[in-house]
């Protein structure tokens, strides 16, 4: 960035001379940031959490384009018919887009609905359409209903183990969930090996956490073996607050490792940044949310060299 930032000097004087510089300067230092290593086999995530605003979709966007800019090749699938990740990614997603109702009603190869996202190297997204919305009902009589998504996703030629797939295989796939229990959101249970769920650090966010967490013993009973609670994501957390460190204090009390160290701060910049049709990590790299999500992405990249 040094190198960089010489270039700017003389075009101090207008706002946007200064954007400009902010804008080159945020992409080169996201390329200069040291490579993680990556995971042997994809890893899948499940980010789900039936309560609505617990910041599920803010936080699989983000730490998506975090682990990209650690240098992982990540995935995600949009399974949300609102299709707010496709926005914040900067993804196509209008009615008649291949998308993932295409991959799970008509049986597209998951392979032919990617698209890059155009702000982040090294990630790609499945969009969702609002069709999607309407998929629950058309799946009601398809058989073995519940594993569309999982075969879609293990039919993809780069989702699987190094030494069968090689160096261009994808590291991560999220699934972002829409906020119910509903027919989507079995898919994706039933799909992933490891779920994340974000917590949102009031009280009322507790509440639904059994419901949740009921369902997915279910799946694991009788689905799916290998779905694991691996990460917990506190979110919109306020150190000012007994609330929120008394509800991070009891969610760590009850699931102990599992529970990431990172804590998400409430911030401005994070819920402008899908308006741009972008990520905070792009949106505004240096502010507080961008640089906890990048910690998050740290962790969980960690905790799965070490599982």
């Amino acid at each position: 960035m040094a190198v960089t930032a010489p270039a700017f000097e003389d075009d101090h004087g207008t706002p946007l001379a200064r954007a400009a510089e902010h804008s080159v300067l945020a992409r080169t230092g996201a390329r200069m940031r040291p490579p993680m290593g990556r995971p042997e086999q994809t890893r899948v995530f499940v980010v789900a959490n039936q309560k609505g605003g617990v910041g599920k979709t803010t936080s699989t966007v983000n730490i998506a384009a975090a682990l990209a800019q650690l240098g992982q090749r990540v995935l995600v699938v949009d399974l949300d018919p609102q299709g707010n990740a496709s926005t914040a990614l900067g993804v196509e997603h209008r009615r008649g887009v291949a998308s993932t109702y295409d991959a799970l009603v008509d049986g597209v190869p998951l392979a032919d609905v990617v698209s890059a996202c155009p702000e982040v190297d090294n990630l790609w997204a499945v969009p969702a359409t609002i069709d999607l919305a309407g998929a629950e009902i058309e799946l009601v009589s398809v058989v073995a209903r519940e594993s569309r998504l999982r075969k879609a996703i293990h039919g993809h030629p780069l989702i699987g183990a190094a030494a069968e797939v090689g160096e261009e295989r994808f590291d991560y796939v999220f699934v972002d969930c829409p906020p119910s229990l509903g027919l989507l959101t079995l898919n994706a249970l039933v799909a992933g090996d490891e779920m994340l769920i974000p917590i949102q650090a009031e009280y009322y966010a507790l509440e639904g956490l059994g419901q949740l967490l009921e369902t997915v013993e279910m799946v694991k009973a009788h689905l799916n073996q290998r779905l694991d609670v691996s990460t917990i994501l506190v979110t919109m957390y306020d150190a000012r607050t007994r609330l929120a460190s008394g509800v991070a204090d009891e969610v760590r009390e009850h699931f102990g490792d599992h529970v990431l160290r990172t804590t998400i701060p409430r911030s401005v910049r994070v819920s402008e940044a899908p308006s741009y049709g972008q990520t905070v990590m792009t949106y505004d790299p240096g502010s507080p949310g961008a640089l906890s999500y990048l910690e998050a992405a740290r962790e969980i990249a960690l905790q799965g060299a070490n599982r």
